[in-house]
């Protein structure tokens, strides 16, 4: 469960306020059980935007109570969560090409593209 300090990513676009997915905000204060509001800064610490979000919304990227960022994994079944079925099928898929291109790499099998 996401805690005030976390460092959250987000999933959406919400183009109305500028905020795309993958830009990253803090928590600064719990709503709900799955509301939160984030604070949005730039380079400087300035603040951008504060909005009130849903879980659904964001994956936890840093958590202040480990003071760790959230590992690669973690972070990617986060936001498969909240992939419809079919979609996260197709990232099950990529997942194992990626696999299985890797495996072939690391062993010199995959065929060498001239340059």
């Amino acid at each position: 469960m996401p805690e005030i300090g976390d460092v959250v990513e987000m999933i959406v676009d919400w183009p109305e306020r500028n905020l795309r997915v993958g830009v990253q905000g803090t928590i600064v204060h719990c709503h709900s059980k799955n509301d939160y509001e984030v604070e949005f800064t730039n380079e400087n610490g300035e603040t951008l935007d504060f909005l009130a979000l849903s879980d659904e919304q964001f994956v936890v990227v840093w958590q202040v109570k480990t003071q760790e960022w959230v590992t690669l994994s973690e972070q990617t079944a986060a936001i498969v969560k909240h992939l419809p079925e079919n979609t996260a099928r197709e990232v099950l898929d990529f997942a194992r090409f990626l696999s299985l291109k890797h495996h072939l790499t690391n062993q010199n099998m995959l065929p060498q593209i001239a340059g």
